[in-house]
């Protein structure tokens, strides 16, 4: 009897990259594996999408358009290259407009794709119709995905067999059109008997004509023995990497997995070892220079407890690197427990995973609670679908007050068809002003990247990425994550001997200036310092940078007061007065790279 042919996506260059190196990989450093893994007989990949596209335009001063013809040239015009959407938010971690929706998918299906993997984080089935819509108007295959996670011991209301029924169920009285069906597990959480019994229920429905295929990641250490199980339970198809962006927080290995199956009554691909292993050493070659963050590398036995997506993991502490708070890690997992339980049991993939993050990141650095990060806040309060369950009342009165919204039902799309920032006119006639043409892809990129968008197509973005110590010492334009302070300027705060100072830093040969400023015993310290001129200083809570002044120098402000916004772990931060004044200096500017403890303002 010949065996069942099973279907293999190769995301290696998509989520690989997003789960190791958060996305950062150059198209030149790469597209020699790209022509190994063809020459391997691979033929479906997953190539862009999901945080590959806003990546490519923040860190690598690359446009992922022309990333994605260029792969579609290298595999040739047979190959089923898929993306991922996240519904309304399609590429972006905002919901989109309905025009902007459209406009996704067009230029999406113009630049080589063949499939979109389409997803909600809410399992909000509202939320894939209009872009099922969208996909298949431009003739591409649309992949409707039910996401799956396991709840925190403990915890109970979603995410068992029968939730993921009811939600598919709503998928088929829906009418969305779609043409395969993928369960997708971005933490790695749930449990192979759960997986085995989801896809037998989902074949029940869908028949047998219905390609049915499993995402999941190695994070949490059962990958392997899920697939074989949905395997087992009649699924088509399964996600895989190759080394070294396998294993770890990533998709299993090729590999791996053809050795998992030896003896069992599957073809994986018609995959061949020999193949897969030389294209696997082209890769491991490719790939030689970047820096690999250890907990990229490992199984986690936290994440059950507290899931986080493998692709979201390495992101979240390559940040923490960046801001000086990876210590802090431990604490932010497990914080993540009573955040994804108060916030309405959504799936912990992108971007609702992003918002328990922030949430969790917030409760550690500033107390249980004392913010909401506003990305959490809104989806509690109903702005980006129905979560699963009711959120807290408690938090969802909180977020209220906090972010001065109104809790809402209203279809997110409507509320978006509504904002000027997400129509299509408002970004062609921003690009006519910057002198930028405005193409369809040019407006779709300001769109979706907003500034950061801008900044790239005035050829303004930075480059930032993460290679080993011995490259970055011959190359101005790569970093590791702890080098933050390479090439900076601006005002800081340093301790030398317990004593602090204030230090402004100039490139060239510009002065300098050093204020001694009063002692403390810490420079984070949450009690407010008398400044050298006999007023109050107001410290930064993290590291982060300035996104928005609020006041100017001679202001009169009242305790508590917001002065300034922070920007850090993609998330905004308030700073306040620390006690009534007036502002007698401001010392820091927009944008403007700041640390913990550093003097942000002086209240007299």
């Amino acid at each position: 009897m010949s065996k069942k042919y099973i279907d293999i996506m190769d995301t290696t260059f998509r989520d690989g990259f997003q789960s190791v190196f958060g996305g950062r990989v150059l198209m030149k450093d790469f597209f020699p594996a790209v022509e190994a893994a063809k020459e391997a007989g691979i033929t479906h990949f997953e190539f862009g999408g999901g945080a590959r596209f806003q990546s490519l335009f923040f860190y690598l001063q690359e446009n992922a358009f022309e990333m994605m013809d260029k792969f579609r040239e290298i595999v040739g015009p047979d190959a089923n290259l898929q993306t991922l959407a996240r519904g309304i938010n399609t590429v972006m971690l905002d919901t989109g407009s309905r025009e902007l929706i459209d406009l996704h998918a067009k230029m999406f299906a113009k630049h080589g794709t063949t499939t979109i993997r389409n997803f909600d984080a809410l399992n909000d089935v509202q939320n894939l119709e209009y872009s099922a819509e969208c996909i298949k108007k431009y003739g591409l295959n649309h992949e409707v995905v039910v996401t799956l996670m396991d709840l925190p011991p403990g915890c109970t209301g979603a995410h068992d067999v029968p939730f993921y029924e009811k939600t598919l169920r709503n998928i088929l009285d829906s009418g969305l059109p779609f043409d395969s069906l993928c369960f997708k597990d971005a933490s790695g959480t749930s449990s192979p008997q759960k997986i085995y019994e989801t896809i037998q229920m989902a074949r029940r429905l869908v028949g047998n004509e219905t390609h049915i295929r499993l995402h999941t990641h190695e994070t949490a250490g059962v990958s392997v023995s899920c697939y074989l199980a949905a395997l087992e339970a009649g699924a088509d198809g399964i996600d895989l990497a190759a080394s070294p962006v396998s294993g770890g927080t990533s998709q299993p290995d090729i590999l791996t997995m053809l050795h998992a199956v030896k003896g069992k009554n599957y073809d994986l691909g018609g995959l061949e070892i020999d193949k897969i292993l030389k294209y696997q050493d082209v890769l491991a070659n490719c790939l030689k220079d970047y820096f690999i963050p250890p907990e990229a590398t490992q199984v986690s036995p936290l994440i059950p407890f507290s899931p986080m997506p493998g692709g979201a993991l390495t992101a979240n502490t390559q940040m923490m690197r960046d801001n000086g708070t990876l210590d802090k890690f431990p604490e932010v997992i497990k914080a993540m427990r009573e955040v994804v339980e108060k916030g309405g049991y959504g799936t912990s993939v992108t971007p609702v995973s992003q918002f328990y993050w922030q949430q969790a990141y917030a409760n550690v650095m500033f107390g249980p609670w004392k913010q909401i990060a506003p990305g959490y806040g809104k989806m509690v309060l109903g702005y980006f679908g129905k979560t699963p369950v009711e959120p807290d009342p408690e938090v969802v009165k909180l977020a209220a007050e906090k972010l001065k919204l109104e809790p809402t039902k209203e279809n997110p799309l409507d509320i978006a068809d509504r904002d000027e920032k997400k129509k299509i006119s408002v970004w062609k006639q921003r690009l006519e002003i910057e002198g930028i043409e405005a193409t369809e892809e040019n407006i779709f990129i300001a769109a979706a990247c907003d500034e950061k968008g801008i900044a790239f197509l005035k050829g303004e973005s930075p480059l930032n990425v993460r290679k080993n110590d011995s490259v970055c010492d011959n190359d101005k334009d790569c970093k590791l994550g702890e080098n933050k302070m390479a090439n900076a300027s601006g005002n800081y705060t340093v301790v030398v001997d317990g004593q602090r100072f204030n230090v402004t830093i100039a490139e060239g040969n510009a002065d300098i200036q050093v204020t001694p400023v009063a002692s403390s015993n810490s420079v984070a310290s949450s009690t407010p310092a008398p400044a050298s001129n006999g007023g109050t200083e107001v410290p930064a809570a993290v590291n982060g940078a300035v996104w928005k002044i609020l006041v100017k120098e001679g202001d009169r402000v009242e305790k508590d007061q917001q002065i300034m916004i922070l920007e850090a772990m993609k998330m905004e931060i308030d700073i306040t007065a620390p006690v009534s004044g007036v502002i007698t200096k401001i010392l820091v500017n927009n944008a403007q790279a700041v640390d913990e403890g550093q003097t942000l303002a002086i209240i007299g």
